[in-house]
């Protein structure tokens, strides 16, 4: 992949000093437990030619969107924001309207919660947060789900009550890769996918995988089965950077997402590497 045409739809940025990351714990973790800039971002993105990214939120406090939309604003490589707002309250749309007024609120492009955290597996389909999400679509944002296998059926579920959200699935809802069986996550992937309103994200596959086992070649049939439901329309590239970085660099995972996508031709990688980007998440086009 040359020519700065890429926009990778998936990283982070975090700032110890202002906040901890709860979900920063254990040893294999802790090489993520420090600061990690948007100039340590812009240093990895140079060299992997990349045109655009979108920044995901992190941790569900009120505080960190405000200041994702600010490094947006001040940032010639972050395009977009993912941020939070509590989907339960009853004033979401009054949210997402302060937040679209503060500096950068024309970056957000959507809205995220952690709910592989939940312990109900059926926790999108609560009437409070079908409420919050309904807010979310009226504001013309997108939602990144971020769901373990068993919570995959329940993101169908919602997607198929609010026709007029898009999904986006990201780390294509985690397959359990390391573990090798795929077939239920693969069943519930496809219903998902089945949808006109869902796009999938070829993302945080490396750390799926069997930590510091794993091949390229092991990722491909998670990644074969999600470019054959969503097509190579609804799909794509994220790095999820820094996380990625527990098993492969920067490079090197772009590197594995080019390999993975070979068989598509060059408009459809066009497609999965900038243009689904710029489309599904409305961002500002990029040069090169």
């Amino acid at each position: 992949m040359t020519g700065r045409r890429i926009i990778d739809a998936h990283h982070h940025v975090w700032d110890l000093t202002a906040r901890p990351q709860p979900w920063i714990t254990g040893e294999a973790l802790a090489p993520l437990a420090r600061s990690f800039s948007a100039a340590d971002l812009a240093a990895e993105a140079r060299v992997a030619e990349m045109a655009g990214t979108v920044v995901v939120q992190t941790v569900c406090v009120p505080e960190e969107t405000p200041e994702l939309l600010a490094l947006a604003a001040r940032s010639d490589l972050i395009n977009g924001v993912v941020g939070w707002t509590d989907l339960t309250a009853p004033d979401v749309a009054d949210t997402i309207t302060a937040l679209r007024e503060l500096p950068g609120g024309d970056r957000l492009v959507g809205i995220r919660h952690q709910v592989q955290e939940e312990p109900d597996p059926r926790w999108l389909l609560r009437p409070d947060v079908l409420r919050g999400l309904t807010a979310v679509a009226g504001a013309g944002l997108v939602y990144d789900l971020v769901v373990t296998p068993r919570q995959l059926a329940a993101a169908a579920d919602a997607a198929t009550r609010l026709p007029g959200l898009t999904f986006v699935l990201d780390h294509l809802g985690k397959p359990p890769i390391a573990g090798g069986e795929l077939s239920s996550w693969a069943a519930d992937l496809r219903r998902l996918a089945a949808l006109p309103n869902t796009v999938g994200k070829l993302s945080g596959l490396v750390t799926e995988a069997a930590p510091g086992a794993w091949r390229t070649e092991d990722l491909r049939p998670a990644a074969d089965i999600a470019l054959d439901a969503f097509g190579p329309q609804r799909l794509l590239f994220g790095s999820d950077w820094p996380v990625c970085t527990l098993e492969a660099d920067y490079g090197t995972v772009v590197g594995i997402a080019d390999s993975l996508t070979e068989t598509l031709d060059p408009v459809e990688k066009d497609a999965v590497f900038r243009g689904n980007a710029l489309r599904v998440y409305g961002l500002r086009a990029t040069s090169g």
